[in-house]
């Protein structure tokens, strides 16, 4: 135990717990941010639960056998550190998955071991397959065609080989104040109505591709990887019961990709050995969300809130992605719950389920306690295509918790050093969130830019007009090397970076909390006009 019992004593007013103060939007507690650095320096767990999701969990595909390990061990810490109403919540979602065992070689002309991983969500192959491969680069269904007749006992080559890239900046870096000031820019909204349409056609694809390639008898198919370096991702999405494939499918590494392809353009085609052993789980098609709390003085002041993935994808460990988000999270909820706080407002933590097939966790908690969109008689998409066409129903609908909501950070973007804050298009917001960040300039952490940002849990928030935010980064190697990878493990977090995002995050939720009032918030969204009623879309 880290706390004597004569220090107890002299310090005791000090460890009291903290009642709200009063405070405009943008006063800060500065004793409180004292202690919050204290004890995110000096008592730091931040990469204790890290390691602990990324090495002895490991990946965590949404309702895999990993993912519910990770559900049950982040609730038992936020109790184990006194946080209130540790629970899950529930949301349909479909299939488990995960791999046991895989093996990929090319066996002629000669014997070599291929860098390849399993698709995510495809089947087993029950057994060793061997064939030669044929390059049948296939992306949309107006491909198919040339291609019928010619699949039959192949291993399959979808992706067109393309010649290789070299990388023009250095893997590995940190924003200096010319990169976030370019980031300091108000982006006009764009709509286009037909563009959902046009993405989800690219995302069902899949579907036509996998019966199209069973129907003409293919063995198996393979996918190269979108990145240089014997990196390897294995994303797929066909997760949602009843939609799963029946074509084994793996991705090769693409400079072994490019090597098969250049074999069976000059001849004879190289022959290859796949195997996969891979299980389906079907005992619960709910995901599920992590929610703990800090509760609030004031039963009419709302919350607020901050969440990060808790789900990644099976190549690596799932450590900056999004590992090192959820273990600051974590880490914040831990200080602040130590400190014993009692902030006006409750803070809530939130680890969400599903994020890398479409952000379904948050949308999920988006569509259970803050707002619904569209007609409701109108059957909801399943799968990945639940994700694009969302943000095109209309009207919004809010819920009656919608106003509760006063403020959400999001942090998924590896294990990079906390630089500032994006405001979303909210002006309002940014002389607030400087003097928020003010103690904090000397970590680095004083920005603030106008820019919007997509990809993550924040997004359908921002959708329905709750204000939700995401962090500046530094960007380290989380894009060029890390991201969805086989490389995303826990030696390339940064502990004193993931430090100094918790007791950033620790200090911004307080000051949220205990705000005389909630943030400006953006108007409720209306269908807004096409931006070019005049274009012609893309054809794809």
């Amino acid at each position: 135990m880290r706390h004597f019992v004569l220090a107890a004593v002299a310090l005791g007013a000090v460890a009291m717990p903290l009642a709200a103060q009063p405070a405009d939007r943008g006063a800060v507690d500065r004793g409180a941010v004292n202690r919050i650095i204290d004890e995110g320096t000096n008592h730091s767990q931040v990469m204790q639960t890290a390691q602990y999701l990324s090495d002895m969990i490991g990946a965590r595909l949404t309702n895999s056998p990993a993912m519910r390990k990770a559900e049950d061990w982040t609730q038992s810490r936020f109790r184990d550190w006194g946080l209130k109403n540790v629970h899950k919540e529930g949301f349909e979602f479909g299939r488990g998955w995960w791999i046991e065992r895989s093996q990929v070689r090319m066996t002629t002309p000669r014997v070599i071991e291929l860098t390849a991983i399993p698709i995510a969500w495809s089947p087993p192959t029950n057994g060793t397959i061997s064939a030669p491969v044929i390059v049948a680069p296939m992306s949309k269904a107006e491909d198919l065609d040339q291609w019928r007749g010619k699949l039959a006992g192949k291993i399959v080559l979808v992706t067109r080989p393309d010649e290789g890239s070299e990388p023009d900046r250095a893997p590995f870096r940190r924003y200096d104040d010319a990169d976030i000031a370019k980031m300091d820019e108000f982006e006009q909204p764009k709509y286009d109505p037909e563009a959902a349409d046009r993405r989800m056609k690219r995302a069902t694809f899949a579907k036509q591709l996998d019966a199209f390639l069973k129907a003409e008898g293919a063995l198996a198919y393979a996918t190269m990887s979108s990145r240089d370096g014997k990196l390897i991702h294995g994303t797929g999405y066909l997760f949602a019961s009843g939609d799963s494939q029946v074509m084994p499918g793996f991705e090769i590494a693409a400079e072994d990709y490019r090597r098969l392809a250049r074999l069976a353009k000059v001849g004879p085609a190289p022959v290859v050995e796949m195997t996969s052993v891979v299980h389906y789980d079907d005992t619960d098609s709910k995901a599920y969300n992590i929610i703990a709390e800090i509760p609030g003085s004031d039963a009419k002041a709302g919350y607020v809130m901050a969440g990060a993935h808790l789900d990644s994808w099976v190549a690596g460990d799932g450590a900056a992605d999004n590992g090192a988000g959820t273990a600051m999270i974590m880490e914040a909820a831990r200080i602040l719950a130590d400190m014993g706080v009692r902030p006006k407002r409750t803070i809530r933590f939130a680890l969400w389920a599903g994020e890398e097939q479409g952000l379904l966790g948050s949308l999920a908690y988006v569509e259970q306690h803050l707002a619904t969109r569209g007609d409701p008689n109108v059957p909801e998409k399943t799968g990945l295509e639940r994700y694009f066409g969302w943000q095109q129903r209309w009207p919004i609908h809010p819920r009656p918790g919608y106003g509760d909501l006063a403020a959400y950070f999001n942090i998924d973007n590896g294990s990079g050093k906390l630089r500032g804050l994006y405001a979303e298009n909210n002006p309002a917001v940014v002389p607030i969130f400087r003097e928020w960040l003010a103690p904090f300039a000397a970590m680095g952490a004083n920005h603030v830019v106008m820019s919007r940002t997509g990809g993550t849990d924040h997004v359908f928030m921002q959708a329905v007009g709750v204000p939700g935010f995401q962090f500046i980064q530094d960007p380290l190697d989380y894009g060029s090397r890390l991201h969805h990878t086989n490389v995303d493990t826990f030696d390339h977090l940064k502990a004193e970076d993931m430090r100094q995002g918790s007791i950033v995050l620790a200090s911004l939720l307080l000051d949220a909390a205990n705000a005389d009032q909630a943030l400006p918030r953006p108007p409720m969204p209306t269908e807004p006009v096409p931006t070019d009623p005049y274009a012609y879309p893309d054809e794809e």
